[in-house]
């Protein structure tokens, strides 16, 4: 009898050390989606307490905004995290640029990769912004 009651605590434990390693791989490592945003890189920054991570955040256009002309009323926020160094200095370079970035997001956050589900592995492509200087540009830009 007491061989059976170790078998049975014995696969109880794999059974839970084995789901236990599921949860974390689909809430840790699967990536949940991946894709691009594109808009105008607002911040890049480099915090935190004990793991410090690259941290940053995109305005996107809103609805009917399909310039580089600024926000719209509708315009959100895209934050995310940057693990590789030499992708965040490429985009601490382009702050105030319209970027498109390459991001997977996943299910949960790890402290060393940052405070973000979103993570930007690569740049694709960057313009300068160009923004009206007076009345006169607002009125050509709304005329197209």
């Amino acid at each position: 009898m007491a061989s059976t009651g170790k078998k049975v605590l014995t696969i109880t434990i794999i059974i839970v050390v084995l789901a236990l390693a599921a949860f974390c791989y689909f809430k840790f490592l699967w990536v949940f989606s991946d894709g691009t945003k594109t808009g105008e890189l607002n911040s890049v920054t480099y915090t935190g307490y004990v793991f410090k991570t690259f941290e940053g955040e995109i305005i996107l256009s809103g609805y009917g905004n399909k310039s580089a002309q600024g926000g719209s009323v509708l315009s959100k926020n895209f934050k995310f995290s940057v693990a590789d160094k030499d992708v965040a200095n490429e985009l601490i370079n382009l702050t105030g640029q319209r970027v498109t970035v390459h991001y997977k997001e996943y299910k949960g956050t790890l402290p060393w990769r940052g405070y973000e589900r979103s993570i930007v592995d690569k740049v694709i492509s960057s313009e300068p912004v160009t923004k009206p200087t007076s009345i006169d540009d607002i009125l050509l830009v709304k005329e197209r």
